[in-house]
């Protein structure tokens, strides 16, 4: 099943297959155990967002829930949930200062706390600029009369028109019961007053409030405290009301079989025990008021309880806590069916035609893969089965992530006997390895607010468009072919898997922007080195048409026109709804790099063929070219570090970025023992690394990258999420590259060869500038390279022609051959690539159509 040398040879053949085997298996069965006693009951994940919660950064005091993603509403953002409704607080001065800091969180022009200090004991009404009214009724006691008659019927509106039914309902109160314990009646007065009022808003024929919210009693930080209240207020009565407020909001069932049922009695007002939580002794000064950093992001766990599921269903779903996932449409959920039962559906046809185990694995273990990966991918990130967290960047888990991807890489070095040639292929898979496991770091921590990180991420981007460049150029100025079959094989390599996620997802295509990123690219060195292709091997004429073609791409895309004009055509014709802002910054950020890998190959290529590594001054140019890279490496990180912020650095970005890839390919192929060396780790990564780049989006990060993909719940197992996520993530990317070989050949009509050819063979041994494939390397994919094949199978490296029409013509139309199908059975009608590639075009025109966008 797993091809043994596509596994890091210093383990035991079988260990990774079991070891991803048995880090699947841990995260269903922790998902499954974490759903059957916990989300059944609590399916919106309040729970997580009310009662539990850990301080992340203890340097910000940044809160996040443990399990699921909390927003930080912007004032703009919470019009769709409260405009012109009313938003009520009734409490005592805790409430009061959580009741400013809501309205200052839904409009900042409201004040963030009392304006008069005379007017505090009183009550208070705001209204934002959308219209929402947000009233504060001072009882701390919470037994007025007015009080009462606002939970029996609501509230008249302001105009005194018919009863409005507030959004939210937020009730607080208990320290004043301890605070005042003669006049109050302490905490037997306070208990039964707790209990009327629950027991008057369960009883009520309508609910006074849309949601209500009773807020914890709040926890002192007692050394802190006058004498007069440290006297009355303890930890432990505080305690005691908690316990008993939660019992009574949730009480025990007697059913001994409630923990089996999925209708759980739950009550109809919340308790943000969290609330708690997020108090710390240093940012309070009297030991019972806290700072407004606190009470904000105390408000902003109402907005999130309260609008969280107002938002359209729409991806990404960074949005987790109090909010229920989308079920599919009937379209959507017609295509999830069929994309995952194609496994299932191969796998039971193969078994009646009695086919064996070897027999399957071309035709239906691919199918099982797909299948089985996309269904994955979709239960992690479209579901609630496993948690999502926000992420969390600290600069020793930074740090510390990539000492140990740093420390794998050395340790699992390997050296061959002979000089493999300048980026030979397993140079450029380790190149590919590394740096897609630090832009996995960079993703996984949330790292781009850091400007020094995101700005050499950047570089690292751009080296894998270098690559196509000098890859596609360096085959297509030796191999000359230029067939139909050679750009369906790139293509339909760099775009199954993710055309796939679009529509499995329900998400937009240009949204997993490299892999387009890179078919476009590829299409406009295909242009430019077809277009008067028998002039390419005159160097003037080819140079002239890489700077025509740089210069026409040029003004395309800075004028925004051309661009929009081709999007709208697009989605007038194919509903296809694509953002030409987007994707100009996406394209513009890099536009130069690939030429410049073009024209990388090409001083390769006549580096070779003039053989300058013979000339007596080659090695002092190499030693100067060592010398002038490394201060290039330094100046490049002294700059980039000098950038104001990461903006800034993106104007700069598009001009520079080729001065730190050149000095490190130099750097790297500096000498005949740096071109031997390789790590076995980085190049199984690198095999992989279009997979991993994409799947990373759902199955390893979460809500389209947004988050972090929990497998297994609870904070102190955050460190063993990790280990156990990231080698279900690594296999199931394996197995993928590996299935999406046979799909591509399959489509293609490729041979026993399933990969693409390759620049990066070995060399005949002399030296930086040997290199005797004419091939290419595509960036991101998985490929076999040419001295793996037999002697027969080589390609040569006279340029090929493609055929011509009638020689197409006279291959005759679809046949009827014997064999396994990867759709059917051991007959099938054997279609060719074009008619395979328009059935596959007019199914997803068809889709766009009957697509049910929210």
């Amino acid at each position: 099943m797993v091809q043994v040398s596509r596994k890091l040879p210093s383990l035991h053949p079988s260990w990774p297959h079991y070891l991803g085997l048995l880090s699947i298996s841990t995260a269903l069965l922790a998902g499954f155990a974490r759903y059957f006693l916990i989300d059944r009951h609590d399916p919106l994940h309040c729970d997580s967002l009310l009662n539990t919660g850990s301080w992340l950064d203890e340097d910000n005091k940044q809160w996040q829930p443990d399990g699921c993603m909390l927003h930080s509403y912007k004032p703009d953002e919470t019009s769709t949930c409260l405009a012109s409704k009313r938003v009520v607080f009734i409490g005592d001065s805790i409430t009061r200062t959580l009741y400013f800091q809501f309205a200052h969180s839904i409009d900042p022009k409201l004040p963030a706390s009392v304006p008069d200090d005379r007017r505090k004991h009183s009550d208070h009404s705001l209204i934002s600029g959308s219209g929402t009214m947000v009233d504060f009724y001072w009882d701390p006691y919470l037994n007025t009369s007015h009080v009462t008659n606002f939970l029996k019927d609501p509230v008249p509106s302001v105009a005194g028109g018919e009863a409005e039914v507030p959004a939210l309902l937020v009730l607080g109160s208990g320290l004043w019961y301890l605070r005042y314990t003669d006049s109050s009646g302490g905490l037997p007065a306070w208990e039964a007053n707790v209990e009327n009022i629950l027991n008057t808003v369960e009883k009520s024929r309508s609910p006074p409030a849309e949601m209500i919210v009773f807020l914890p009693v709040e926890e002192v930080v007692s050394d802190k405290l006058s004498p007069e209240r440290s006297e009355t207020m303890h930890a432990s009565d505080i305690d005691a009301m908690n316990s008993d407020l939660y019992h009574r909001i949730h009480p025990a069932s007697s059913d001994p079989l409630a923990l089996l049922s999925s209708t759980a009695r739950t009550s109809s007002v919340h308790l943000p025990l969290v609330f708690n939580q997020m108090l710390d002794a240093s940012q309070t000064m009297d030991g019972l008021h806290f700072e407004n950093s606190v009470v904000k992001t105390q408000a902003n766990v109402l907005l999130n309880l309260r609008c969280n599921n107002a938002w359209a269903p729409a991806f990404p779903f960074d949005k987790t806590c109090c909010r229920a996932y989308p079920w599919p449409s009937f379209t959507y959920l017609v295509l999830l069916c069929a994309v995952f039962s194609w496994g299932p559906a191969k796998y039971m046809l193969a078994r009646r035609r009695g086919e064996t185990f070897e027999e399957m694995k071309k035709g239906v273990l691919p199918a099982i893969i797909f299948s089985g990966a996309f269904a994955m991918i979709f239960v992690a990130d479209r579901t609630s089965y496993w948690n999502k967290e926000q992420k969390y960047y600290d600069t020793w888990s930074f740090a510390a992530l990539n000492a140990c991807a740093l420390l794998v890489g050395l340790a699992t070095l390997k050296r061959t006997d002979k000089d493999l040639g300048f980026l030979n292929r397993d140079q450029t898979d380790e190149w590919k390895g590394w740096m897609q496991i630090a832009i996995l770091i960079y993703h996984y921590l949330g790292a781009s607010k850091i400007s020094g990180i995101y700005n050499p991420i950047r570089v690292l981007v751009a080296a894998y468009l270098f690559m196509t460049g000098y890859g596609h150029t360096t085959f297509y100025a030796k191999k000359a072919d230029f067939g139909f079959s050679r750009i369906t094989q790139v293509l339909v390599r760099l775009n199954i898997l993710t055309l796939i996620l679009a529509y499995t997802m329900n998400t937009d295509y240009l949204s997993y922007y490299f892999a387009p990123l890179v078919s476009m690219w590829y299409l406009i060195i295909y242009a430019t080195m077809a277009i008067g292709s028998q002039f390419n091997d005159r160097m003037p004429l080819l140079l002239g048409k890489i700077v025509t073609s740089m210069c026409l791409f040029t003004a395309f895309m800075k004028s925004e026109w051309p661009l929009q004009l081709l999007f709208g055509f697009l989605e007038y014709v194919f509903d296809i709804r694509w953002s030409a802002r987007e994707w100009t910054f996406r394209v513009t950020l890099d536009q130069y790099i690939v030429y410049f890998g073009m024209l990388a190959a090409l001083a390769v290529i006549k580096v070779r063929d003039y053989r300058l590594t013979d000339h007596p001054l080659w090695p002092l140019t190499v030693k100067v070219s060592v010398g002038l890279s490394g201060l290039a490496m330094l100046w490049f990180f002294v700059f980039e570090l000098d950038q104001e912020s990461k903006f800034t650095y993106n104007g700069w970005h598009p001009y520079v970025s080729f001065i730190p890839i050149t000095a490190f390919v130099i750097l790297r192929n500096a000498s005949p023992l740096l071109r031997s060396c390789s790590s076995r780790a980085y190049t199984f990564i690198g095999k992989c690394s279009l997979e991993t780049f994409i799947i990373q989006f759902h199955l390893w990060l979460a809500a389209d990258t947004k988050g972090v993909l929990l497998v297994l719940p609870g904070t102190k197992w955050r460190h063993l999420n990790f280990v156990v996520s990231t080698i279900l993530f690594v296999y199931v990317s394996d197995q993928v590259a590996q299935a999406s070989g046979e799909v591509t050949s399959w489509i293609c009509g490729g041979g026993k060869d399933k990969g693409l050819p390759t620049s990066n063979t070995a060399s005949s041994g002399r030296g930086a500038g040997s290199n005797p494939s004419g091939a290419e390397s595509v960036p991101l994919t998985s490929q076999q390279t040419e001295h793996d094949k037999p002697a027969e199978a080589r390609e040569p490296d006279t340029p090929t022609r493609p055929l011509r029409w009638v020689d197409r013509l006279a291959e005759g139309p679809p046949r009827l051959t014997a064999g396994s199908s990867l759709w059917t059975g051991a007959q099938k009608w054997e279609f060719g690539v074009k008619t395979k590639l328009a059935t596959c075009m007019a199914v997803m025109w068809l889709l766009n159509l009957l697509w049910v966008y929210p």
